[in-house]
């Protein structure tokens, strides 16, 4: 069984988001072993300057940056990212396992997104879409999109 983390910068707030994030979180637990780490996202000052986001950025990548082992697949998500098919993310999850690798630490930035070393030490930078979404409901879908990446590679009705 496959171990997945979601690595997130910053907690959800909304009550509709935690109760969508958790459903999926009980679907997954058929399929995989699923772990959610929430880390605190760095507090900026009302319209912060480059070098204050930057700085901020930097904090949060230290973080996410320790809790890497180095044996995971990480695949970042950030809007530069690859966009892919449900399909086509599906045969990636399906994958990994024949590559060697048995656990994959998803990550979700905060409002200013990543830290460029937490992108350079990615095997696959991941875009959702070419829209930009707020951090917390990006994590809704991507729950949302591993369940049906789960759902395809066993066949399920899920996916249509």
């Amino acid at each position: 069984m496959m171990n997945l983390e979601l690595l997130c910068v910053g907690s959800l707030k909304e009550r509709f988001l935690r109760e969508g994030c958790g459903e999926y979180i009980k679907r997954l637990s058929a399929y995989c072993k699923l772990t959610v780490k929430e880390l605190p996202e760095y507090r900026l000052k009302t319209d912060p300057s480059p070098k204050e986001i930057q700085k901020g950025l930097e904090k949060e990548g230290d973080a996410i940056l320790s809790q890497l082992s180095g044996r995971e697949a990480l695949i970042p998500l950030c809007i530069e990212g690859k966009t892919l098919s449900s399909p086509a993310f599906s045969d990636y999850l399906r994958d990994l396992p024949l590559q060697g690798t048995s656990s994959a630490v998803f990550v979700i930035g905060g409002s200013y997104g990543l830290d460029e070393r937490v992108k350079k030490k990615g095997d696959l930078l991941l875009s959702i879409s070419p829209m930009t979404f707020p951090h917390q409901l990006t994590r809704l879908i991507l729950l949302e999109q591993i369940y049906r990446a789960y759902s395809l590679m066993g066949g399920g009705k899920y996916h249509k």
